[in-house]
Formats: C-alpha cells, sequence, structure tokens
C-alpha cells in the first residue's frame, strides 16, 4: 500500500493492551486585524451615535449587527466606517476583517468566493484546506467566527447578493459601505444609513485639521466660502487642504478664486491627477445603465435647486409616445439615481442635487449630448413650468391670460393642479424659485420670450403672497427681453404689472414713472385700449403718492374711456378704485354707488376675485354708514370667495372688518378671534403695517375688557 498521508496516523499489524493515541488540540484560529487605519473623522457624531445605537438594540436582541452606509463617492463613507469600528476592538478581540468589494473597480466587482478565501485564509485555514465552492466556504466562514467576537468591514459593495455570502456567523458585527443604497439586506436585520455632506462648521473644521496651521483661524471668511464651495463633501475639503498645505505661504482667498467659477470647479477639487471628485463621481456614472445615466446628465441642466418627478417625465418625453409613459419611465429612473445616491430625496416626490453632482451632471451632458439635444431638453423642462403656471394663472386669474405665450417644439408635460386653488398658489410658491432661475436664463440659453412668459404667466401668485423681491426681478428680467425683442405689447405688460409691485413694496414714484412710461408706449403705437388701462395704474400711483384728486380724477378718467374702448372688467376696476378714494375722503354715498356698480360689473364679467374685493369694500362702507346687516351680508359674501382663493391679503381685509363689526355689536370674544385671524393672515403675506394695526385694535380690546 502507498500514497500520501496526512496529519496524524497509526499503522500496525496487530495491537494488544491499553493503547492510548491521542493529538494536539486544533490551534485556535488566527486573530486577524485588517482594517486600515482610521483617519480623523470631524463632524460625523450624530452618525456615530446611530450606528452605536443600532448595536445596542442588536445586542439586547441577541441578534448579530448589520448596517450599510450610503452616499456619494467622497462623502467619507469609509472614513466614518473605519473610526467607527476600530472603537469597538475591546468588544470585540476576535479580530476585523476587511475587504474592498471594488463595485468601481475597473476589473469588475470582487468575487464573493475570492473574498471568502481571503477571510479563511485570515482566519487561519490553510489554502490547501479552502474549500472549492461559494456555498462550502460561506458555511465554514458562518462555523469559524460563529463563536468569535470580530467586526467585518465590506467596502464599497455592489450588490446585496455580493454581500450575503460575506455575512459572519454569531453575534458579530458587519458594516457595509456603499455608493448605493443596500434596501436589498433589509430582510437580514440591515440598519440603512445614507450619509449626508458636512454642515458647514464641519467642513470648516475638517480644512482646518488637514492645513494644520492658524490659517483658518486667522482668514475665517475666506475658509466658509471655499468650505461652502466644496459642499460639503470631505474628499473635496481634504483635496482643497492638501493643495493649500503643500503651499503654505498661499492665501486661502487665491483658492476660493479658483474654484468660484463654476465650470472649472471639478478640474480645481483634484491633487496630482490622482484622487479627485470628478474621478469619483465617475465611477458611479460609469454604473448607470444608459438611460439613468442620460436621465442624470439632463437634469444637470435644471437651473433651480430641486424638482418634481414631473420635470424628469419633461426631460424623457419624446413626441411618439402618451405622457403617461414618460412618468412611468421618470419615475423607475429616479430611483435608480436615488439608489445610487446621485439624488437627494427632499420629500413629496421632490429631488435635488448635491452641487458638485450638479456640476458633474452637466459636465457630462457638455460632453456626450449634442447642442439641439441639450437646448430641446432645456426647453422642454422651462415649457414644464410654463404650461403649469399657466393652468395656475387659469384657476386663480382666469381673466390675465392675454398675451400668447407659444410653446417649443417638444411635448409638454404639466402637472394636473385640478381646480383648487391652495393647491395652484402653493405650487407657483412652491416652484417660485425654478422659475426665477429660468426667467434668469432663458435670455442666454437662446429662448428670451421665455423670461417674460414666465413672469407674466405666475403674476397671480405676486399679489397674494406678496413676494415682492421676486417680483421685481423677474419683470426687470421680462422687461429686458421684451425690450431686446422688440415686443411692445410684452413690453408694457412688464411694466404695468411689475408698476404694481413697486406700489405693493412701497416705490410710489418708481412705480408711477413705470405706468407712464407704458402710456406713452401705448399713445405711440396708437393703442386706445392699452393707454385707457394705464389711467386705472397711474390713479392708484397718485393715491398712494397723497394725492387723491390726481388719481379720482384718471379713475373717473379710465371709468369711462375703458367701456367705451369695450372693456367692462376695467372699467370696473377703476369703479372700484374711486370707492377707495370717496371712502377715504368720507363720502359714503359716493363710495357705495362706485363699490355697487363695480361689483356688479365685475361679477357680470366672472371676475370673482375683484367682484368680492368690491364687496368687501361695500361692507366697509356700510359699516361707516351704521347699516351693519348689509355690511355683514357683503363681508361674509366676500368672505366665502376669497377664502376659496387662498387670497390671502384680501381675506385678511374681510375678516378684520368683520372683526370690527363683532366689536361694534358688543361681541368682544367674536371680534377678538376675527382679529387674531387677521393679524395671522396679513402676517403670512408679509403686511407688517396692517398686522401692527391689527395688534393695536387687539391691544385696545384687552384693555376694555380689563377696565
Amino acid at each position: 500500500m502507498s500514497g500520501m498521508v496526512r496529519g496524524p496516523s497509526v499503522q500496525a499489524d496487530a495491537v494488544h493492551g491499553g493503547i492510548h493515541i491521542s493529538t494536539a488540540a486544533p490551534a485556535p484560529p488566527h486573530r486577524p486585524w485588517q482594517l486600515p487605519p482610521a483617519v480623523p473623522l470631524t463632524g460625523r457624531t450624530a452618525e456615530t451615535a446611530l450606528l452605536e445605537g443600532h448595536r445596542d438594540r442588536a445586542a439586547r436582541a441577541g441578534r448579530p449587527v448589520l448596517a450599510a452606509v450610503s452616499g456619494l463617492g467622497g462623502v467619507g463613507k469609509t472614513a466614518l466606517a473605519l473610526a467607527w469600528l476600530h472603537t469597538l476592538r475591546p468588544d470585540f478581540p476576535g479580530g476585523q476583517l476587511y475587504a474592498d468589494l471594488g463595485a468601481r473597480s475597473p476589473q469588475g466587482p470582487a468575487d464573493p468566493a475570492e473574498v471568502l478565501s481571503g477571510f479563511l485564509r485570515g482566519l487561519g485555514v490553510p489554502p490547501q484546506h479552502v474549500p472549492a465552492t461559494v456555498a462550502e466556504r460561506a458555511a465554514r466562514y458562518r462555523s469559524l467566527t460563529a463563536d468569535l467576537r470580530i467586526v467585518v468591514l465590506l467596502d464599497d459593495a455592489d450588490t446585496a447578493a455580493q454581500v450575503r455570502p460575506l455575512l459572519p456567523g454569531g453575534r458579530n458585527v458587519t458594516l457595509v459601505t456603499s455608493r448605493r443604497r443596500m434596501s436589498g439586506l433589509t430582510l437580514e436585520g440591515c440598519h440603512h444609513l445614507p450619509l449626508a455632506p458636512l454642515g458647514p462648521e464641519a467642513s470648516v473644521e475638517l480644512l482646518a485639521d488637514t492645513l494644520a496651521d492658524d490659517r483658518v483661524a486667522a482668514q475665517p471668511d475666506d475658509a466658509h466660502a471655499l468650505a461652502e464651495l466644496c459642499a460639503g463633501l470631505p474628499l473635496a475639503v481634504r483635496l482643497v487642504g492638501a493643495r493649500l498645505a503643500a503651499r503654505p505661504r498661499r492665501r486661502i482667498t487665491t483658492m476660493v478664486h479658483a474654484l468660484s467659477e463654476e465650470h472649472g470647479r471639478l478640474d480645481a477639487l483634484a491633487l496630482d491627477g490622482d484622487r479627485s471628485v470628478r474621478a469619483a463621481l465617475d465611477l458611479t456614472y460609469q454604473a448607470l445603465p444608459d438611460a439613468a445615466a442620460r436621465l442624470y446628465r439632463l437634469l444637470g441642466l435644471h437651473p433651480g435647486p430641486e424638482f418634481g418627478s414631473a420635470v424628469a417625465a419633461a426631460v424623457l418625453a419624446c413626441g411618439t409616445e402618451p405622457p403617461h409613459t414618460a412618468h412611468d419611465a421618470a419615475a423607475g429612473l429616479l430611483d435608480a439615481l436615488y439608489d445610487w445616491n446621485l439624488l437627494l430625496d427632499t420629500g413629496e416626490d421632490r429631488y435635488r442635487f448635491h452641487d458638485l453632482v450638479r456640476l458633474h451632471a452637466a459636465a457630462k451632458a457638455q460632453e456626450t449630448d449634442a447642442p439641439e439635444d441639450r437646448t430641446a431638453a432645456l426647453r422642454r423642462i422651462a415649457d414644464h413650468y410654463l404650461a403649469t403656471a399657466m393652468a395656475a394663472e387659469k384657476i386663480l386669474d382666469p381673466q390675465h391670460a392675454t398675451l400668447p405665450r407659444p410653446f417649443g417644439p417638444g411635448p409638454v408635460v404639466a402637472e394636473d393642479l385640478g381646480d383648487d386653488a391652495e393647491a395652484a398658489l402653493d405650487w407657483l410658491e412652491r416652484e417660485l424659485t425654478n422659475v426665477m432661475a429660468l426667467v434668469r436664463s432663458a435670455r442666454t440659453a437662446g429662448f428670451p420670450q421665455l423670461s417674460w412668459q414666465l413672469t407674466d404667466a405666475i403674476w397671480p401668485l405676486f399679489p397674494r403672497r406678496k413676494h415682492y423681491d421676486q417680483w421685481r426681478a423677474a419683470h426687470a428680467e421680462g422687461l429686458a427681453a421684451a425690450q431686446e425683442l422688440g415686443d411692445r405689447a410684452a413690453e408694457c405688460r412688464m411694466l404695468t404689472s411689475g408698476g404694481l409691485g413697486e406700489l405693493g413694496r412701497g416705490s410710489h414714484r418708481t412705480a408711477l414713472e413705470m405706468f407712464e412710461r407704458a402710456a406713452r408706449l401705448f399713445a405711440a403705437d396708437g393703442d386706445t385700449l392699452g393707454h385707457a388701462r394705464t389711467l386705472n395704474y397711474r390713479g392708484l400711483a397718485q393715491q398712494r403718492l397723497g394725492n387723491p384728486a390726481e388719481a379720482a380724477a384718471l379713475f373717473a378718467r379710465a371709468a369711462a374711456e375703458l367701456p367705451a374702448c369695450g372693456d367692462h372688467r376695467a372699467g370696473g376696476l377703476a369703479r372700484l378704485n374711486a370707492a377707495d378714494i370717496a371712502l377715504a375722503a368720507g363720502q359714503w354715498e359716493r363710495a357705495a354707488e362706485d363699490a355697487d356698480a363695480a361689483r356688479t360689473t365685475l361679477r357680470a364679467a366672472d371676475d370673482a376675485y375683484n367682484a368680492a374685493r368690491a364687496a368687501t369694500l361695500l361692507g366697509r362702507i356700510r359699516l361707516r354708514q351704521g347699516r351693519p346687516d348689509e355690511a355683514e351680508s357683503r363681508l361674509t359674501e366676500a368672505l366665502t370667495v376669497l377664502r376659496a382663493m387662498a387670497a390671502g391679503y384680501e381675506t385678511a381685509r374681510a375678516v378684520e372688518a368683520l372683526a370690527e363689526l363683532a366689536a361694534l355689536r358688543g361681541q368682544p370674544e367674536e371680534a377678538r378671534d376675527r382679529y387674531r385671524e387677521a393679524l395671522d393672515l396679513y402676517t403670512a403675506v408679509n403686511r407688517p403695517e396692517s398686522a401692527a394695526a391689527v395688534h393695536d385694535r387687539l391691544r385696545l380690546l384687552d384693555e376694555d375688557a380689563a377696565d
């Protein structure tokens, strides 16, 4: 008999007597300490506490610890993992296992079989005793770790399927890092921790730690500006810090200037051609399916800070498919981008890019997509906002849309607002920042008419929610675009609508100048109707400037000329404005006559909003006339309409008048409740002077009650 025998053996012909055979006890498993060194961790106290909390809960339940940290490349996932796991060494003396799973490696993700082979060797299994199959290796691995106290770091994982065979046995700690959310590990009891960028102060602290000198303390403003340009990405902060550290005499402001140009910021965030933010993002981008990569690139063209899924549908839309197809496709692709941590979920089906990711997406679009494709995608985005704003306008102020606003050649994807005025206003307010970004960029993007068209379409928001700064800025951009295009009708609209905003913010002289400019343009063009409409606006400016006689004369002219030009609704508005002048002068009968005529005309013109304003004014006049029942009837009528339209300021005026009525009737509790509601409404629509007056009324009521 011949052959090779391994291990203890006995060969005998015959055995007699009591013979004892023993071998040495098996050697204990090796104690591997494979974790890379930890780097100093800044600004992650809350995240570390969350991981510790998960560990405590798992220990109380007798379960193993499994957590997955996900986030952008360069956000500090591995740094957090190493910092936390190294602190656990006293509680886990059995060792530390580490594997780079290479999700974005040029050679492809690591094979779990090879990782398990390395783990088994690290635990003391001789190479020749490593089982052949993945299943056998995983079983042996779990057996060896069942009674150990170890931690395992699976870094840069690709999928949950890659991770599962690598989970140890026993009550050990496993931490997974990945650029995508490991939702597939939920059934294994995984705790998911999305890692957000650092806050401003933590970024500055990290910069100071990287520089290791006094420049941050000596140049705090520049340090904060530099941290802001790095957008909270630790990799970016460390890269710029390393470049500055290599040049100890260079001021921080030099790097601020280098990063301030958006188009070059990603290139500046690199060190000796090695680790860079662009490279980290490129790795994630290369893993995307083609459709998700295209959406990522084209969403990078979106000029605003955040967007809803309908914007993604607009980007994807084409003329050969029904709209719901684009919506369905967008939903799936947005999920993919979110899973890869390229988008942040801001709630209510809305998303935003990290600042540096947006720059990366836009750069990829510049590299990959033809100029005409980029222009068409941006136009579809703009048309989405224009179409939805026009739908809101139709709900809130159907009389306003008198100028044509044609869309671009692509399919138009608009949101469905139903017929809810509150929802329409809320949409306009929520999207105001995005619309303003488009208003500002449309001229340079090649469709300047969108500057004034978008401004005109969102008009109903301004008088209701009083966003005076945006009111002024949008109309300035729209006016410049209209003048550039030589569009006189649009120019006059921007002057009159913008002038009303100047009136609201108290710039009465500026408003009058804008109205008079429009009047001259209308007169030069022979537009008698347009010129007659400016009479109303000029009268309002004169009224606010303290010239009631001039205002009354202009309103009287408008009330006569506008119906003669065919605009009975605007004539009704002139009567309404004249009634306000008469009320202020104590001419109650004349005021009541004008207000009642205005209410009748505006109702006939289906202008419910301004008819309700006329009813409010008529109610206030009846109060002055000592006719409380008529006052209550008109005010209640107005309030019903204005509440339904979510017209905060005008609702407040009606509520305030009803509070005054309650006080006159000796009903202090009702008066107090009404005044409080009016105070809240005035505050919400940024009318501090009206809020202060109501506050004084409330104080007087309380003083009367105390007496």
